[in-house]
């Protein structure tokens, strides 16, 4: 409701008229939401008077017609120029006032007159001191170390920020060191610290930010040398692509989507991969190739002694019709890796537990629809029930549905609960929004960023989309 009275003010003073030149101006807010019906185009001293804008307004400035006030104009402002007042928002920066504005450290200033930025220079350098504060990060080395796609949480918070920073959460540190303390478990056991978990499923609200985790958590993983295995968008292993019934496994197949799982891999952990042997000599069955059908005479595929991973991934990539057999194939040879960390992250990890987009031919006239479970690719890395890393995050946005408290093939005591800002964050977060400007500086107060925090409830999407209106 909040949210539909706010885009319809929004909408309904998107023009207005100025009496000291006769014409018709466009005043717009800083950002306006692409789901309104008004127009996005920026304000410019070009823009026609009778613009599909105006008329949207309802506004009759087409036969506006001049007072003939001049000299004898009274000093005090009239109704319309009141309003033109209260309709200033910020416009966005250009290049060099932006820049302007980077280089300017005093707005650097958080809550309580703290730092807003952290001086940390890497993930694992973080500690608690650095909690409700920014970290700046690379958008080359991000995109380098998170090669197979940011999620949409971080591409959203950089486009309306202009800025590639990210907060620091307690929630994330907690994280983060329960994994390090599986690989390097602590001398003396300290029973103020939480039980360490080697399979985490991270559940919570919508946009309480367990993608960014998940994502940040991979990229201090990797900064470690670690291999992970990360999936940014599980659903994408359920829907789109060419599938079929595997007839020797009995389990479908969707070559398409194991093809782009193995480049995905290959694409941070090529150097690993060449450096491994493979472990697992069992035959690689072979299926139906995206286009080209089975292998004449040939059921399955044996990886030659002396290969290395790298050798494996490739055999998948060269030959559709083995692409998902060495998806599988390449799950249990992560688990008989020791002598490196092996964690398996998967996005959206929900998507696994409920119908596919796939349907079986079941009459001439009925279908029944494939489980997740029954497709080869997310059979091998679903479950749980080992003694393998592996951390999952419930993505809400993707609409499956709430699943039960206790899934099959996890832990009873992996889920675990991602939560809200907290008042702290909410307060570093509101602080670093005026610094971007998403505020208007002049009008930021306690008391304002408080009631956005209230009403959004911590939701961070729903706080960025409504600071502007502070």
């Amino acid at each position: 409701m909040l949210r539909a009275v706010l885009q319809r003010a929004r909408c309904a003073v998107a023009v207005t008229r100025i009496p000291t030149n006769q014409s018709l101006i466009f005043s717009f807010p800083r950002a306006i939401d692409p789901k309104l019906g008004c127009s996005q185009s920026p304000p410019s001293s070009h823009s026609h008077p009778f613009s599909s804008a105006s008329k949207s307004t309802g506004a009759k400035g087409s036969k506006a017609k001049p007072k003939g006030k001049t000299k004898g104009e009274s000093p005090a402002k009239s109704e319309d120029a009141a309003a033109l007042d209260d309709l200033d928002f910020d416009l966005p920066l250009d290049d060099h006032e932006r820049a302007y504005d980077e280089d300017d450290k005093s707005l650097d200033i958080g809550p309580k007159g703290l730092p807003l930025f952290t001086q940390a220079t890497s993930i694992a350098e973080l500690t608690r001191k650095d909690v409700c504060s920014y970290m700046d990060f690379s958008m080359d080395e991000l995109n380098g170390v998170l090669a197979e796609g940011l999620p949409l949480g971080i591409t959203k918070e950089f486009e309306e920020t202009k800025r590639s920073a990210l907060l620091i959460r307690q929630s994330f540190l907690d994280l983060r060191d329960n994994f390090r303390r599986v690989v390097d478990p602590p001398i003396q056991q300290d029973s103020k610290l939480l039980k360490v978990r080697k399979q985490i499923v991270l559940d919570g609200p919508i946009s309480c930010g367990k993608s960014i985790a998940l994502a940040m958590l991979v990229a201090w993983a990797r900064s470690q040398g670690w291999i992970v295995f990360y999936v940014p968008y599980g659903r994408n292993w359920t829907h789109g692509g060419f599938f079929y019934k595997n007839p020797q496994t009995g389990l479908w197949d969707t070559p398409i989507q194991a093809t782009k799982i193995l480049q995905d891999f290959l694409k941070f952990n090529e150097a690993q991969m060449q450096k491994l042997l493979c472990q697992y000599f069992e035959p690689i069955p072979l299926g139906e190739g995206a286009g080209v059908g089975m292998m004449k005479g040939v059921d399955t595929m044996a990886m030659p002694e002396g290969s290395t991973l790298y050798d494996l991934i490739q055999t998948g990539l060269t030959y559709s019709q083995a692409s998902v057999g060495v998806v599988v194939h390449l799950r249990k040879e992560l688990s008989l890796i020791k002598d490196i960390p092996v964690l398996i992250a998967v996005d959206q990890y929900n998507n696994w537990f409920t119908f596919s987009e796939y349907q079986e031919p079941v009459t001439a006239r009925s279908c029944r629809p494939i489980h997740a479970r029954e497709l080869s690719t997310v059979n091998a890395f679903r479950s749980m029930m080992h003694e393998d890393m592996m951390v999952g995050a419930f993505s809400h946005s993707t609409a499956v549905g709430k699943l039960r408290k206790d899934l099959p093939d996890v832990p009873l005591d992996a889920r675990i609960f991602f939560p809200r800002y907290s008042l702290d964050e909410a307060a570093a977060v509101c602080h670093y929004y005026r610094r971007q400007r998403l505020i208007r500086r002049d009008g930021f107060s306690e008391d304002k960023w408080k009631r956005i925090y209230y009403l959004s409830n911590g939701n961070g999407a729903e706080m960025r989309w409504l600071v502007p209106f502070m």
